[in-house]
Parts: structure tokens; sequence; C-alpha cells
């Protein structure tokens, strides 16, 4: 499966077989716990990143911001347009 198609539960085992590896540990007792961990730990920097990419697009310039709440609103409308033309299928 191409690494772009892979859950966050499949790079967590996948990286407990790599620390596993590296740390020369054959005991496999524990791999569910240290998956959740690894999991856990990506979720939260996944957050903590978009907290950042967020506080970093807010603070841009005004022209840019004034794009953005263009496109925005244009991406608004298209979904508003598309969900009542699906509902209107029903």
């Amino acid at each position: 499966m191409p690494s772009a198609h892979k859950s966050l539960r499949e790079r967590a085992c996948e990286a407990t077989k790599r620390i596993n590896g590296i740390l020369d540990i054959s005991d496999e007792s524990h791999n569910q716990e240290v998956a959740k961990a690894v999991e856990k730990a990506i979720i939260e920097a996944l957050l903590e990143e978009r907290e950042r990419c967020a506080t970093v697009a807010f603070e841009c310039c005004a022209e840019d911001q004034d794009k953005a709440h263009k496109v925005a609103d244009e991406v608004r409308r298209i979904r508003n347009a598309l969900v009542t033309n699906l509902n209107s299928m029903r």
C-alpha cells in the first residue's frame, strides 16, 4: 500500500516495529501499548502543527487575508450549492 494511503494506526504499528528493531527488542508483548502511544504522539503532533499553521496563516499580511476570506466565501458558496443539489436529488 502506498504510504499516502496508510492510516495513523498502520503508521504507528510500523513505527513500533522500527523502534523494536532499533532497540533490538524481540519481545512483542507490549506492541499494542507502544503502537497506541506512538499513534497518540502522532495525533498530538498533528494537532499542534495544525494550530501553528493556523497562527501563521492568521498573521499574514492584510492583502493575503482578504484573498483567503474571498476563497473561503467561494468554497462555502459552492459547498452550499452542492448540498442543496444533493438534497434535491433525494
